[in-house]
């Protein structure tokens, strides 16, 4: 019997690669000689770039940037096993988890550090990018990405504008004259879970910008600041941003992207599963186990469970969903997509002990759920 174990982090607990070992350790206690294949996934978010790098038998590359608030650390870059993709991380430079959370400002917090990862990825001879967008601490539009990679932002006098959500209100015309020449020679993979617009009740301030530190008696300031630097690129790049479907995700990053680097959105899980080759591995299995930290009605909206679900229907492969919370309310609507659900917090136990211990916890599950499978 062939298990094939891929779930996604449990956020805040487990990485996606502990989950699956965890997962294993609980399917061997039923059996040892269970064959286990462990294919980790990830939906765009924090852990894609180890995802893919895992998957592809890649490497890693390091080198100095500034943080959000313009300290400078080390973050690094994945080449995947074929050795001309790179894979930058928003979140390694530019992320919230950077931060202490009296320490999150969003007026300041800079995406300079990911232009810096991109421009040194450039500097080593790539020019094929997959850029993951999620956990970032910035609502700066990626402007700041854009000035490390050499745009420059004037004012009606030629100046360039402060670096903060108020330079963003000064800009009259953007400068290319340093421009990055290489990024018309690369191409750019967006990986994304959230098609937001840059603006409005949807947009990236008023549905993202709370947990980076933005006050409700701040978000119009804001939004009307994006809005302004939407009207600017609309004007000069004859690319409107401002309803753009993912240009709000990671603070208005994806519209950067797009405008600026021809960048191409793909659904986060596709974009994963497509890279790893998953439907090839998983062939010849007879259950696949997935899961999250939790899993509810957006599980069903491009989060990696139902991504790989979809791989595994394809080739007639029973689904186990095995996360960490599921609610009692969202299971019948799960369960009309999956062939078993399952949640680690329950009965017996509490959420704040699947928490506190989720590698046991989830180990335990595992193995209570693959005994009922085999009975």
């Amino acid at each position: 019997m062939k298990v094939v174990i891929s779930p996604d982090s449990f956020k805040g607990t487990l990485t996606a690669l502990e989950a699956a070992h965890a997962i294993e350790k609980g399917i061997k206690r039923v059996n040892e000689d269970i064959e286990t294949i462990l294919l980790p996934v990830a939906d765009g978010g924090e852990g894609t770039m180890a995802t893919l790098v895992l998957a592809t038998n890649g490497h890693y590359t390091k080198t100095t940037v500034l943080d959000p608030l313009g300290r400078e650390i080390e973050a690094s870059f994945g080449v995947l096993g074929n050795q001309t993709t790179c894979v930058i991380e928003m979140a390694s430079a530019s992320g919230i988890t950077l931060l202490h959370n009296n320490e999150r400002n969003p007026k300041i917090a800079s995406s300079f550090g990911t232009g810096q990862l991109i421009k040194y990825a450039l500097d080593q001879g790539f020019r094929d990018f997959i850029i993951c967008i999620g956990g970032s601490a910035t609502n700066d539009a990626g402007v700041g990405m854009l000035r490390a990679l050499g745009l420059q932002l004037l004012d009606q006098h030629g100046r360039n504008v402060q670096n903060s959500i108020d330079g963003l209100y000064e800009v009259e015309r953007l400068d290319f004259t340093n421009w990055d020449p290489r990024i018309k020679e690369s191409k750019f993979g967006i990986a994304c879970d959230v098609n937001n617009p840059l603006v409005g009740e949807f947009g990236a301030t008023a549905v993202f910008g709370p947990q980076k530190g933005v006050k409700a008696d701040e978000v119009q300031y804001f939004d009307q600041a994006l809005t302004h630097f939407a009207n600017v690129v609309e004007k000069e790049k004859g690319i409107r941003l401002h309803e753009f479907k993912g240009a709000g995700a990671a603070g208005g990053m994806g519209g950067a992207l797009i405008a600026f680097l021809q960048g191409e959105f793909h659904q986060g899980i596709h974009l994963v599963l497509d890279v790893m080759k998953y439907s090839e591995k998983i062939e010849g299995a007879d259950f696949v186990f997935t899961g999250e930290g939790k899993s509810d009605s957006q599980t069903l909206h491009g989060k990696a469970p139902i991504g790989v679900l979809k791989c595994a229907k394809q080739s007639q492969i029973a689904t186990v969903l095995l996360s960490g919370c599921i609610e009692e309310k969202d299971k019948q609507l799960l369960a009309e997509h999956f062939n078993y659900i399952y949640s680690v917090a329950g009965e017996s136990i509490s959420t704040e002990k699947a928490m506190q211990e989720a590698s046991i916890c989830l180990s335990q599950r595992a193995y209570e759920v693959f005994s009922k499978l085999l009975v």
